[in-house]
């Protein structure tokens, strides 16, 4: 039993420092994706229209869908959206951000797991849908689906957004070895 016993003890080990580094590497990816959303929050607008923004915590995100798996970023975005809008938002900011991530979310990980798109291509797709949940959720909360005028100029923004994450996120991906 002493050699199976050794093997066995090895793998435990092995499986615990995978798990800690995983854990590591998501605390990270949550704190950059913080950080990201924070300092994106201090640009000023480029366009006169609401809600327009690049998305730069999406590159953590994107990160974590093809470095660790869709569960381990459905958790960072997330978290990242309710600690977001817990310290530099309010209550309507997290059901904006909340839905748009959701929806954004589930389009990324369906693309990804096909295997038929590239990386810019689910981030574009993640960038569009995050924009059609906020408009979503706005006409909800608002009562009023006026704001679906929106859509045209969001798609668009969504678009480029999807660009610059996703070529930033495969830059990423493909300098970080883990």
């Amino acid at each position: 039993g002493g050699q199976g016993g050794h093997r066995a003890c090895k793998l435990n080990e092995r499986k615990r420092t995978m798990k800690t580094s995983k854990i590591t590497l998501m605390a990270l990816s949550i704190a950059v994706a913080m950080v990201l959303s924070f300092v994106e929050s201090q640009i000023p607008a480029f366009v006169a229209i609401p809600g327009v923004k690049v998305g730069l915590a999406n590159i953590a995100v994107m990160f974590t869908l093809y470095k660790l798996g869709w569960k381990e970023a459905v958790v960072i975005s997330l978290v990242r959206v309710f600690m977001v809008s817990l310290l530099f938002g309010s209550a309507a900011s997290l059901f904006y951000s909340a839905a748009g991530a959701v929806l954004s979310l589930l389009g990324m990980i369906l693309l990804k797991k096909s295997g038929l798109f590239s990386m810019v291509a689910v981030s574009i797709t993640g960038g569009v849908l995050h924009n059609v949940g906020q408009i979503a959720m706005a006409c909800i909360l608002l009562e009023t689906n006026v704001i679906k005028y929106y859509l045209p100029f969001l798609i668009l923004s969504g678009i480029v957004a999807g660009v610059v994450v996703g070529l930033a996120a495969a830059v990423l991906i493909k300098r970080v070895k883990l």
